[in-house]
């Protein structure tokens, strides 16, 4: 394993009229459970069904309906606090979370307040420049999803689809360790990436599977760093909450806003009020919903119709045993065994399927030049074309194949990208397309010499400059290239050609 080291970034420093600022973030992503059931029913949790076909009597709240607890969101649960390096509570506790929603037939939400079933974690987050932030977290907890409400198919009514309704959550809570918007939007992408490599969520934003709060507040300068010796609260500044954001981009802009808005506030002498506040991308600004909730509001208590739930070591165990190579690991070992550069491990190991691909073509050749294959022209060409990695027209063994043949000095790397284009278009085997077109490249040093003879020969004051300027000997290579068809081995042609015109 190799052992990477990060510099700590540098907080985000806002400067005020009166003086500088620094921004305190914490945040609350709500990760939709990756199962084909809900919490506490048998429901289907599939995405894009007829409104209200997903919904079982316990989710719709009927009378007398008792919920029963799906083992398997259970297990994502805890598979996820492995995952985060967390501590896995063996009891843990339902509880209920009493408010008014439309679209939560029940009047209460089942969660988990006093006995999360994950406690404390971590997830490391690289900002691509060297430096990276632990950022901690403080618990995860399972808790049932809520309806949707629509408001714009009838200019007087609203509808309420139910099918979301008892969906299993996890909300992943975190320390107010993050500093800056950019540094916010790593953290949900790395996130993200785990619960991905995991299988416990499939991080679908525009779907609303992954939906994060952000807690903003600012502080003057050196009172975080009171906070970190003490863990004592009050020496940051009064946070408010951006509720249900699903873009990286909004997510950014919106702590932006927020910030030079509590800063206004603070230095025309008034003060912040915590509160829960929602973002409008049209408008680029946050607007007041409603007064903070503290946990007295919400009136929790133990849920009567569920006992505590008590899982065996042995079980977590056999969990943390079926763990995947996380994407820390992964890019530690890809820049380990390949070589890789800290940036192209980075993008070979952005998601599963993007590293299986690279995996299985460098398993058959040179790490270092499948990496630069994989990234630039296959990652490019699909990029260009919206297309991901799943819906690449070449497959590992193709690519491996070309690279193969780079390797053995059968075909250069401008004939090499000619090869590329044909199997991407065309498909069929590299080699066989190579001999088949006669794409071989000229590596006879016999024949290479009689054509560098002939075009110095026929430019006797070209020769007389490349003697006077060796520089200009490019312009010879080119001649070469240009006369075999670009099928000259390019290595071999520049030494012949220093050599002739060095009278050799």
């Amino acid at each position: 394993m190799l052992d990477l080291t990060y510099d700590t970034p540098k907080p985000k420093v806002i400067p005020g009229a009166k003086q500088d600022w620094e921004l305190v973030i914490g945040m609350e992503v709500h990760a939709q459970v990756s199962s084909n059931a809900k919490l506490f029913s048998g429901a289907s949790t599939s995405f894009g069904a007829e409104p209200n076909s997903n919904v079982a009597f316990v989710d719709a709240g009927m009378p007398g309906m008792l919920p029963v607890i799906n083992e398997f969101c259970v297990e994502q649960a805890v598979r996820t606090g492995l995952g985060l390096k967390a501590q896995i509570h063996l009891r843990s506790a339902f509880d209920r979370k009493n408010y008014f929603y439309p679209d939560l037939p029940q009047g209460y939400q089942i969660s988990q307040l006093y006995h999360p079933i994950v406690g404390e974690g971590e997830v490391l987050v690289e900002m691509g420049d060297g430096t990276a932030r632990m950022v901690r977290i403080e618990r995860i907890h399972l808790e049932q999803d809520a309806g949707k409400s629509i408001h714009d198919m009838d200019p007087a009514m609203s509808f309420v689809d139910l099918n979301r309704t008892g969906v299993a959550l996890m909300e992943i809570v975190s320390r107010p360790d993050i500093r800056g918007p950019e540094e916010a939007a790593a953290y949900v992408t790395k996130l993200r990436q785990i619960l991905r490599y995991l299988g416990t969520c499939d991080g679908n934003m525009q779907n609303g599977n992954l939906r994060a709060d952000v807690n903003v507040s600012v502080c003057a300068p050196g009172q975080y760093e009171k906070y970190q010796a003490t863990q004592d609260f009050s020496h940051l500044g009064t946070r408010c909450e951006i509720k249900n954001m699903n873009s990286l981009r909004f997510i950014q802009q919106a702590i932006d806003f927020e910030a030079k808005r509590q800063i206004a506030i603070l230095e025309s002498g008034g003060s912040v009020h915590q509160e829960t506040r929602l973002y409008d991308p049209d408008k680029g600004e946050t607007r007041s919903m409603r007064s903070k909730e503290e946990a007295h509001d919400y009136r929790y208590f133990p849920c009567p119709d569920l006992l505590p739930l008590e899982i065996e070591q042995d079980w977590v165990d056999h969990i943390e045993a079926t763990l995947p190579e996380l994407p820390d690991a992964k890019k530690a070992r890809f820049m380990g065994e390949f070589g890789l550069s800290d940036y192209d491990a980075s993008v070979l190991t952005a998601d599963t399927a993007s590293a299986a691909y690279f995996e299985a073509v460098a398993a058959g050749s040179d790490g270092k030049l499948a990496a630069n294959w994989v990234i630039n022209e296959l990652f490019g060409r699909l990029k260009k074309e919206d297309h991901d990695i799943t819906e690449s027209p070449v497959s590992p063994a193709q690519l491996s194949g070309i690279i193969t043949l780079i390797k053995a000095g059968d075909i250069s790397g401008k004939i090499a990208k000619e090869l590329f284009e044909i199997v991407y278009t065309e498909g069929g085997d590299p080699a066989e397309i190579v001999a088949a077109r006669g794409m071989k490249q000229v590596t006879d040093t016999g024949a290479i010499e009689t054509a560098v003879d002939e075009i110095i020969a026929a430019n006797p004051d070209q020769v007389e400059k490349a003697k006077q300027n060796p520089k200009l000997a490019g312009w010879f290579v080119g001649q070469v290239m240009k006369a075999t068809g670009g099928k000259a081995n390019p290595k071999a042609v520049n030494e012949i050609v220093s050599r002739k015109l060095a009278g050799g």
